[in-house]
């Protein structure tokens, strides 16, 4: 099954609610992420950035965060973990369009974005915390790239699959993610028969008792 399919049959609840019952209780995030450019759903693998707030003149501006894009994959999803900061909007039209050049699917931005409206001209999914309308130049720049990063104290590992819709975020480590994905995917069959099931009558405990699922 490749990435569009289970984008439209997973989500991010049934996701983190695997990932809890095998031990892994801290993959998604609680902070608010706005779906910018009204896609409301993203899913891909993790191409990390690491961001700094600066308050000098840039001697090199732009640099990694260019080579990140430039060497953005098909089926990534660029992170950019940048504190949430608000200092300036880190991401935009040209970088939206050069990374979707590369085979990027969408982005997540712990911080703030701008170009908005054409942005969601090009139906680039954008995740972000804030909107902001100031350049990155002098502001903020890439300090790392493809290193593990960490938003709301979850990681991100680069070639981890990551997912993000109205609910939030939750990342799903490489080491376990065939595992994740079936279990995933087997919960989301037992959901529907409940759901089936509590439409045609039953009781929400008599469901729960008999299938396990809530």
């Amino acid at each position: 099954m490749n990435l569009n399919e289970l984008k439209e049959r997973l989500y991010v609840a049934v996701v983190s609610d695997v990932l809890d019952q095998m031990g892994y209780t801290h993959q998604a995030t609680r902070i608010p992420f706005n779906a910018y450019t009204g896609i409301p759903k993203l899913m891909g693998r993790c191409k990390t950035t690491l961001w700094a707030d600066m308050y000098d003149v840039d001697p090199n501006p732009y640099d990694l965060e260019l080579k990140a894009v430039d060497s953005c994959q098909p089926g990534d999803v660029l992170i950019a973990a940048a504190g949430g900061s608000d200092r300036s909007g880190i991401w935009g039209e040209l970088l939206s369009t050069a990374a979707q050049n590369s085979g990027c699917v969408g982005v997540i931005i712990h911080g703030g974005v701008r170009d908005i409206d054409k942005m969601r001209a090009m139906q680039f999914p954008v995740f972000a915390t804030s909107r902001n309308p100031y350049d990155s130049q002098n502001r903020q720049r890439v300090i790392d790239m493809d290193v593990t990063v960490e938003i709301d104290g979850v990681r991100f590992s680069p070639g981890d699959m990551v997912m993000a819709d109205e609910d939030g975020i939750v990342v799903i480590p490489k080491a376990i993610e065939q595992e994740v994905i079936q279990a995933a995917l087997n919960k989301v069959s037992a959901e529907n028969v409940t759901r089936d099931a509590i439409k045609n009558g039953m009781k929400a405990t008599e469901a729960y008792l008999k299938f396990g699922i809530l």
